[in-house]
């Protein structure tokens, strides 16, 4: 098994290395050697969230701490792999620890290194007992943070496609691809997005069976619009700078599809990813063209910079027609999202409240948050269109979040349990467990929240 980098199967040089909150600080000072406990107390440290200190011995070093804080152990443990000695081993002094400290470790050590090594190798863990599910949700988010730093040029519709296409192998999963004439008869919405750019649109479908009799199906959606030029309401250069995680809201789809097939989560699936590029040609959808999507309703495009969720109606429509037991999308899709939540709180919006407290719950045991806001039925209105049946954009230059959100749920029957999640996707700056790029938000919540509602899984 390949591990992700910064961790190991085994090291004969690793130390131990010891997770301190600052209340038990004292208590373990007591337990050491007095050099070594007079060594940590002149260094001044404190336990506080991401420090690390050495422990000296005769001959080099006795073993590390690491201060918790008071909270957020995950990435306190993501601060470990570059704070201690470059491509030193470690091993944990506290078993209790294994799950927070091989995800935390793993995500922390990650960098994107397709196009330029490593300039400093991080600090390994010895991957320690009763780590699966961490290591499994490791993998996905770095898998899915791989193709979100993946520049457009070389990440279009079809390698994307072929990302899908390649999970299934693994997995031994059915897996199609829908392109072409199919494509633009039977997901209109989704095929005009992609019309304007050479790199023809295309529908990924992966569909898999834990094997379980009498399994629910859940449903994944994600916008996968591998750059958005913003169409012909061109974006602006600082607007369009970033635009090759447009297609996010895949990439985590993709991951957390990878994560419940791994775990083996007692469910069925189906992903559909909807791989386009949002470009400009004489084939490009205009600002008041009219469009008809898959459920038959009619769109009038007040703005062609507002195209994912033009994509994602036509997989919600088709989602629905399956009959799941849930239904969950996931898009980079607005920037009032960030105006409102900023840029590390994605956008829950749920039409079934057991399924939102499941998620809302799981964001914060697992540390990845989210923050629901409301389908607040007053807007609704505000999608009407003289000409068709809705707009693609709001008619007020306000709540555009909720009006996006509106706009989808058009496509989803009543009663049928839905999340719609409007992520980010990146980080702007490095921080402890989260370097700067793309971003796997809200896939542990949703793993996490699915392994409750419908069982433990890991029957590996």
């Amino acid at each position: 098994m390949t591990l992700p980098e910064g961790l190991v199967a085994a090291a004969a040089d690793a130390r131990p290395i010891h997770p301190l909150r600052p209340a038990g600080l004292a208590a373990f000072l007591d337990t050491l050697p007095a050099p070594q406990a007079a060594f940590l107390r002149a260094s001044g440290f404190a336990a506080k969230f991401g420090e690390t200190g050495l422990l000296p011995a005769a001959d080099g070093l006795a073993g590390a701490v690491l201060g918790l804080g008071e909270s957020e152990e995950l990435w306190a443990w993501g601060a470990a792999p570059l704070s201690l000695p470059p491509d030193t081993a470690w091993q944990l002094a506290d078993p209790a620890a294994a799950a927070p400290a091989t995800l935390g470790w793993a995500l922390g050590a990650y960098r994107f290194t397709r196009y330029a090594a490593r300039k400093r190798m991080p600090a390994r863990l010895v991957l320690p007992e009763g780590a699966k599910e961490a290591l499994i949700l490791a993998d996905s988010v770095i898998a899915a943070r791989d193709l979100i730093n993946t520049p457009a040029a070389d990440l279009g519709p079809d390698e994307l496609v072929g990302a899908v296409e390649a999970l299934a192998a693994c997995h031994n999963a059915q897996f199609s691809v829908i392109g072409s004439d199919a494509l633009a008869a039977g997901f209109p919405a989704l095929f005009a997005v992609g019309a304007g750019s050479p790199r023809a649109p295309k529908l990924a479908i992966l569909e898999w069976d834990s094997g379980i009799e009498g399994a629910p199906l859940v449903a994944l959606c994600g916008k996968g619009v591998c750059f958005d030029t913003g169409g012909l309401d061109l974006k602006p250069s600082a607007g369009m700078l970033r635009m090759k995680k447009d297609m996010g809201g895949a990439a985590i789809m993709v991951g957390l599809a990878a994560a419940i097939m791994r775990a083996r989560l007692p469910i069925k699936l189906i992903l559909l990813v909807g791989a386009v590029e949002n470009s400009i040609s004489g084939c490009a959808m205009r600002p008041m063209d009219v469009l008809r999507t898959r459920k038959g309703l009619t769109v009038e495009i007040g703005n062609t910079d507002a195209e994912g969720r033009l994509v994602l109606a036509d997989l919600l429509a088709y989602a629905a027609e399956r009959n799941p037991a849930v239904i969950i999308d996931a898009a980079t899709l607005t920037g009032a999202a960030r105006v409102a939540l900023g840029p590390d709180l994605p956008a829950l919006f749920c039409n079934d409240p057991v399924l939102g407290t499941f998620i809302r719950d799981a964001a914060l045991s697992s540390q990845d948050g989210v923050w629901q806001l409301p389908l607040h039925d007053g807007y609704d209105s505000w999608l009407e269109n003289p000409t068709a049946d809705l707009s693609n954009v709001g008619s007020k230059p306000l709540a555009g979040a909720v009006t996006a959100a509106l706009f989808l749920r058009r496509f989803v029957p009543p009663g049928q349990p839905w999340a719609h999640l409007d992520v980010y996707g990146w980080n702007d700056a490095p921080r402890p467990g989260r370097p700067e790029g793309g971003e796997a938000q809200t896939l542990r919540a949703v793993y996490a929240a699915l392994a409750k509602q419908f069982g433990c899984g890991l029957n590996l």
